[in-house]
């Protein structure tokens, strides 16, 4: 028998999975704007920082799934970036006319474009790990 995931890390499901970076504050604050969102309880969402690995599924690492956004589709098709971010939109009515606008002819390319850009700018509010200071001297004879 194994033992159950926590809620933020759904198993197998046949609803479309979010995988985010719980312990990113920019990436907290829009997840949770998408889950107050109605329609929200059509996704599941996974946050990484309190997630088992065995909860990513196939294809998917912990390494690579901190690395951008990831989503698994109902099917169980895995995509990340500007596609994540569509499948989420289109899965939110309010959001569902920037999913329309993504799938226009050029705008995906763009929005991964943006995408990657702010991917360079992320780790300014990421949070680090602090610094560990050096062990005392002991200086004693």
């Amino acid at each position: 028998m194994s033992a159950a995931l926590p809620a933020a890390c759904p198993s197998a499901t046949n609803r479309p999975t979010v995988y985010f970076d719980g312990g990113c504050p920019l990436c907290r604050r829009e997840i949770a704007i998408y889950r107050r969102a109605r329609g929200a309880e059509a996704l599941r969402w996974c946050d990484l920082s309190d997630c088992p690995d065995e909860a990513l599924g196939p294809g998917l690492d912990r390494a690579s799934a901190l690395s951008r956004l990831h989503a698994r589709d109902a099917d169980g098709t895995l995509v990340h970036g500007a596609r994540a971010f569509l499948l989420i939109w289109a899965s939110l009515p309010a959001f569902r006319p920037l999913a329309r606008l993504g799938r226009l002819p050029g705008v995906r390319p763009a929005l991964d474009l943006a995408y990657a850009f702010f991917l360079r700018l992320r780790p300014l509010w990421r949070p680090q790990p602090a610094c560990a200071l050096p062990p005392a001297r002991d200086d004693t004879p």
